[in-house]
């Protein structure tokens, strides 16, 4: 059975083939998907299009991820955020995890993303501890 396109998501990073790679990943899950390229236009995105997830990036030009995402979360407590990632450093991951972000997923293993997206009943909410990828 094919899943249900339901979601609404935002994408932000700053690498366009990425955006793709990601939105290519997803596409059959998503209603709709909404990109930026920057932290700095993550809040004003969301705003715009009210996403169900929000896809981020850390390391972008002119805000990265992590303050994004606490930006986001102080307007939208109840905002879902999967830090989407190359750099899987313990510090990141608590930096993430003190922001908001729910979830954190290395670009290396990105199908975890659909699982994240299809697990039925998941709140984001606040800060908790941000599993270490095996």
């Amino acid at each position: 059975m094919l899943p249900t396109k339901s979601l609404i998501l935002l994408i932000v990073d700053d690498h366009a083939g990425m955006r793709q790679l990601i939105a290519t990943i997803v596409n059959d899950m998503a209603e709709q998907i909404h990109e930026c390229s920057d932290g700095s236009q993550a809040l004003a995105a969301y705003n715009e299009c009210k996403p169900d997830w929000v896809l981020m990036d850390i390391r972008m030009n002119n805000m990265d991820g992590i303050a994004a995402t606490r930006e986001i979360k102080s307007a939208y407590p109840d905002a879902q955020i999967v830090i989407v990632t190359d750099y899987d450093h313990p510090d990141l991951r608590l930096s993430a995890q003190l922001a908001g972000a729910c979830e954190y997923v290395s670009k290396q293993n990105l199908l975890e993303i659909r699982k994240i997206l299809s697990r039925e009943g998941f709140s984001g909410g606040g800060p908790r501890k941000i599993q270490e990828e095996i």
